[in-house]
């Protein structure tokens, strides 16, 4: 059958580092080449660039919509499309997946949505397909939420987690027009890359190692070895915990560089205390790239903020890692969190942190309770009803303790002593010298728009403009019944 896959325009992108990232829907293209493999015709689409749902329904004809939604600020965003591909084609079956719709798909049943995915896609999508084509009961395919006439209701587990290497190579043709937009950082094109999913840990904000039930899966050596040799000369990798499994990314930096793999740049994520242990690790990645950085989830800049958040390492590893790092030449970015329970000393504590231990690079957002998180369910009744595009983690979805004037005064300054900020230490000129200069357009037009994030008056407009006027609970705050507390994972 012609199935189109979409990925929504996230919508809600006015504030945080955004405008610097705008990476290939790569679950969509790991779903694409299960698809394909299994004989259907397929289109992707990536609505962040022209044209809209409509016009690629009315381009594909398909029998099947699967619909992306990544991050919980899309819900609403990604209902709107749905709406829209039932008015162009009122017979087409919508599915919609990802890791948010996984994670809580209470905000997604509609009646524009037909089925949401809870597992992953690169299985789950070619099961409803299958089972489209041959006129078989949705209700047996595992994974689902369905919609029937007598509302929603959850298919049987999977009884398993399925093997990567099921589809070893993303179909990256499917988005090849719009390679030269995606872009991260200072570097553009950019290429992203999956060789493991999931994650060990159980950071209380995070609803990744929920979904996998703290397993971390890995793509074999040679499928990964594969999709970096192929893919461009900057990379993104988008596992959640790169290094995880040291035995093994010795093994794979030993087989990309018998192919002779070297990049322009990489970009991982991983955890400070696993930097602390893998020296050699480290040391033997280094080679593979003339810049190589590492983002860090840094959380906190003390001891008791890192064991709120059941980060399970101290500061002390934050440092250590930081220096390690920049002992084998690593460049380091990273992210705080900032509680909106926080008083003025915890802003100044943060500030001098970050100064002693040159952090400038680093990023900041405000700590928000995501669907799917144990941090969630324990605020959930402090949320008061308001759009899930305020759920970008720089807006508060509560009063703060310091009042939201003085907060966002505070979180401002706090963005000024970044690098970011064109009217500091590093100017507009500093970083046009960084890029080659058909780039200089698009990095002038990312930091023209970051520069509202020094502003404490766009905040406080913005907060006053989305805030709720009542205190009615979040509409979708509880799973309605019958529902997994969370999905397996998807693509």
């Amino acid at each position: 059958m012609n199935v189109l896959l979409l990925r929504p325009h996230p919508g809600n992108d006015r504030f945080g580092l955004g405008p610097f990232f705008r990476v290939e829907p790569l679950g969509l293209e790991y779903i694409g080449a299960a698809l394909r493999a299994a004989g259907h015709t397929v289109t992707a689409a990536d609505l962040r660039f022209r044209p809209a749902a409509a016009a690629w329904v009315r381009r594909s004809r398909p029998r099947l919509v699967g619909i992306s939604c990544l991050h919980a600020l899309e819900y609403e965003r990604v209902v709107e499309t749905a709406r829209e591909v039932r008015r162009a084609s009122p017979e087409t079956f919508i599915l919609v997946g990802g890791h948010a719709a996984a994670a809580f798909p209470a905000p997604l049943e509609c009646d524009a949505v037909d089925a949401i995915c809870l597992d992953d896609g690169e299985e789950l999508v070619p099961a409803v397909a299958a089972a489209l084509d041959r006129g078989e009961r949705l209700d047996e395919v595992p994974g689902l939420r369905l919609r029937t006439g007598d509302g929603w209701f959850s298919t049987p587990e999977p009884s398993r987690q399925g093997c990567l290497d099921l589809v070893p190579l993303p179909a990256r043709d499917l988005v090849a027009r719009h390679r030269h937009g995606y872009h991260c950082l200072l570097f553009k094109p950019v290429w992203l890359v999956e060789t493991a999913r999931g994650c060990p840990h159980r950071c209380s904000f995070c609803s990744v190692w929920q979904l996998y039930g703290r397993s971390c899966r890995e793509r074999s050596i040679a499928a990964v070895v594969e999709d970096f040799a192929t893919a461009g000369d900057a990379v993104f990798v988008a596992d959640d915990l790169f290094w995880h499994n040291p035995e093994r990314s010795l093994e794979l930096a030993a087989a990309l560089k018998k192919r002779g793999v070297f990049k322009r740049w990489l970009l991982v994520q991983t955890r400070t205390d696993l930097i602390c242990r893998s020296g050699e690790l480290m040391a033997a990645w280094r080679p593979l790239a003339k810049d190589f950085d590492i983002f860090l989830g840094l959380e906190a800049a003390t001891d008791r903020g890192l064991a709120g958040l059941a980060k399970d390492s101290g500061v002390a590893a934050s440092v250590e890692a930081v220096r390690l790092a920049r002992e084998l030449r690593y460049g380091i970015n990273g992210n705080f969190l900032i509680d909106p329970d926080w008083n003025e000393g915890d802003f100044h504590d943060l500030w001098e942190f970050v100064a002693r231990h040159g952090l400038q690079r680093a990023g900041f957002t405000i700590l928000t309770p995501l669907p799917g998180t144990d941090y969630f369910r324990e605020v959930a009744s402090r949320i008061a009803a308001q759009p899930w595009s305020n759920f970008d983690m720089h807006h508060l979805l509560w009063e703060p303790r310091l009042g939201a004037r003085r907060f966002f005064e505070l979180y401002a300054e706090t963005w000024r002593r970044s690098i970011l900020n064109t009217s500091g230490e590093k100017g507009l000129a500093d970083w046009m010298r960084q890029v080659r200069p058909a780039q200089v357009p698009y990095i002038a037009r990312v930091l023209w728009r970051t520069q509202r994030m020094m502003k404490p008056a766009a905040y406080l407009a913005e907060y006053e403009a989305t805030r709720p006027r009542t205190t009615a609970p979040l509409v979708g705050a509880e799973l309605p019944a019958g529902a997994p507390a969370a999905g397996r994972g998807v693509a």
